[in-house]
């Protein structure tokens, strides 16, 4: 109950509008040509799709590979999740269904609550080299601002599951009492930074008009988020992997959406 009351409420919100504002800052300079927005298209709608399609299958392969060396708990889950691959496919081909009316732009590109600090009254916002893992070429590639959006709300998952299953602070017995109400904090602070980031840009171009292409995108960005979150887990830290077999379930339950 306490970590619903209004300073944290407060920083969800403010998270929303300094990510708003960061969006709108990296797009103020539009007379330079590495700040001018760019069109999306059907064709590189379908080029998005076309590189998550090897991402899912790295990833998957990688999961059947490593199954049985991850922690017990985290097996059914796992199979669960397999069993899910082409039914993950079809979610991610909707990104070009039809021509999505937006424009993509220079973005943060590594964007996760570790890369926010609170200076006690505010929240400051580094590290803009973008993904460590891909050339230095791919970070200035423009891309739709909801890919930070996304990834935001994804940190906010490891927040819950992280508390709950990797600092033994909460008794195993106890996780299934405690779950619901996990599940509900990351429901409710994701909508809460939704709706201050949605307000913030609230008719710039990089956001879709209509609320079926924005639920589409972020559905398509949160789970790219997920299968690459699952796939550096099982390569990185096995006993974390339970958090994006949590994420990736959420996602394809449709819990976790851009409805605000």
């Amino acid at each position: 109950i306490h970590l619903m009351e209004g300073p944290v409420i407060e920083q969800a919100r403010l998270l929303g509008v300094r990510t708003g504002e960061m969006h709108l800052a990296l797009g103020a300079r539009s007379d330079l040509k590495d700040f001018q927005p760019e069109e999306y298209s059907l064709h590189y709608q379908r080029s998005i799709f076309a590189s998550l399609k090897p991402l899912v299958r790295a990833s998957f392969q990688n999961l059947t590979k490593s199954i049985k060396r991850l922690p017990e708990e985290s097996r059914p889950e796992a199979k669960e999740v397999l069993s899910m691959m082409d039914e993950i496919l079809n979610e991610m081909k909707k990104v070009y269904r039809k021509k999505i009316d937006i424009v993509k732009r220079r973005i943060h590109g590594d964007y996760h609550l570790g890369q926010v600090l609170f200076t006690g009254k505010d929240l400051v916002i580094m590290d803009f080299e973008g993904e460590p893992s891909r050339s230095y070429s791919e970070r200035r590639i423009k891309r739709s601002p909801l890919r930070d959006v996304a990834s935001m709300v994804r940190s906010f998952h490891y927040v819950v599951y992280g508390g709950l299953f990797l600092n033994n602070q909460v008794r195993k017995e106890d996780i299934n009492r405690v779950l619901p109400y996990s599940e509900m904090w990351h429901n409710y602070m994701s909508g809460i930074f939704m709706q201050a980031y949605m307000e913030t840009v609230d008719g710039h171009a990089f956001i879709p008009k209509d609320k079926e292409d924005l639920d589409v995108l972020m559905r398509t960005f949160l789970l790219e988020k997920a299968v690459y979150e699952l796939n550096y887990e099982l390569n990185s830290r096995p006993d974390w992997v339970i958090v994006p077999l949590k994420g990736i379930k959420a996602i394809m339950q449709g819990e976790v959406s851009a409805k605000v």
